[in-house]
């Protein structure tokens, strides 16, 4: 089983996965030898953060999320037909971050909410996701203008 530090987070589309020690498949020049990390979903390479760095923010993080700003909120607080953009999964699930991405639920994307009952029915572009209510809690976003959100 992996340990929770080879968990990296990608800082540009959020996606969090396994580092392999293997060597990127753009064919990098120093091999193993490269301290880059590589992002299966976006293909953005970037240093990794140290363990002692990583150790010290768990050990000093607050314990509770802080409360989201007053223009960010939870998905399940948007009214039918809002459009929204994705800010933040708080989804302590690596599998479930995972399995949204594929969806294209990642931070930064846009979507409609087209129905909250029975289930929360987003549009992704041209995917339609029903997401369960505490799955819709874990997603936290802001309004955006209509004609802004694909």
């Amino acid at each position: 089983m992996n340990e929770p530090n080879n968990y990296l987070h990608c800082p540009l589309c959020g996606f969090e996965f396994v580092r392999r020690e293997a060597a990127c498949e753009r064919g990098c020049p120093l091999g193993k030898y490269c301290k880059l990390a590589c992002c299966p979903n976006c293909h953005y390479e970037f240093p990794p953060e140290l363990r002692v760095v990583s150790w010290w923010r768990r050990l000093f993080a607050p314990s509770a999320c802080p409360k989201p700003p007053r223009d960010l909120f939870s998905l399940t607080e948007l009214n039918e037909g809002d459009h929204a953009e994705l800010v933040r999964l708080t989804s302590e699930k690596v599998s479930r971050r995972n399995t949204l991405a594929v969806y294209g639920l990642v931070p930064g994307s846009r979507f409609v909410l087209q129905q909250k009952r029975p289930s929360f029915v987003v549009r992704v572009g041209e995917t339609e996701l029903a997401l369960e209510a505490d799955i819709a809690r874990e997603l936290v976003v802001k309004r955006v203008a209509a004609g802004s959100a694909s």
